[in-house]
């Protein structure tokens, strides 16, 4: 198999992967089996898919150092696109299931409740990153671009802590995404650290 192929056959996989949550989802929804609360079911489920894809992603660079291959660069892309509709689709379930699109209950939820606030803050970060994410604003932007895209590193944390908050009691889930990110985010200043140091 060439690479050309690998990777045709990788990317196959990850929206394979990635659809099928969004498959268990309708299928649930469907049959009625998302418990006593599904409004509460459905917007986690698509949020911590979400955020598992920015995780995911964020995964790609190390891998990229480990197996001393190109392609894991090459989905980063795919991979921060589909991190992003999970998102969009759990922003705007909370927009129109649970706020009813009443702007001026949700202006009130972003003041007073600080996992709104912090959620928030995380999508609208994560915009400019979506509306640049093509091959042509990077040729456009140039070393900006990278630089925007450097938001991936506060997003991330932001993500984490409005899902911990979200849970209150049950917080293991949201812990286990915290050291993930703390390694994956550690890797990073480590890496910097080596190849700016004098040989």
């Amino acid at each position: 198999m060439s690479s050309r192929q690998r990777l045709l056959a990788i990317k196959t996989a990850i929206w394979l992967c990635c659809i099928a949550p969004l498959v268990w989802l309708g299928w649930h929804v469907f049959t009625n089996q998302l418990g006593a609360n599904p409004l509460e079911v459905v917007i986690r489920h698509l949020g911590e898919w979400g955020l598992q894809l920015l995780l995911v992603t964020l995964c790609m660079t190390p891998l990229r150092d480990l197996s001393n291959e190109s392609w894991p660069i090459q989905l980063r892309r795919l991979l921060g696109l589909w991190s992003f509709a999970y998102i969009c689709l759990h922003f705007v379930a909370y927009l129109w299931l649970d706020q009813f699109f009443d702007w001026t209950e949700i202006g009130k939820d972003i003041v007073k409740r600080p996992f709104i606030t912090v959620g928030m803050l995380a999508v609208l970060a994560l915009l400019p990153l979506a509306i640049t994410s093509t091959r042509a604003m990077q040729r456009r932007l140039g070393r900006r671009w990278k630089q925007l895209h450097r938001l991936v590193y506060v997003i991330v944390p932001l993500g984490t802590l409005h899902f911990y908050w979200l849970v209150k009691a049950d917080t293991l889930r949201p812990l286990i995404f915290a050291l993930c990110v703390g390694l994956l985010l550690g890797y990073r200043i480590v890496r910097r650290r080596l190849l700016q140091r004098p040989s």
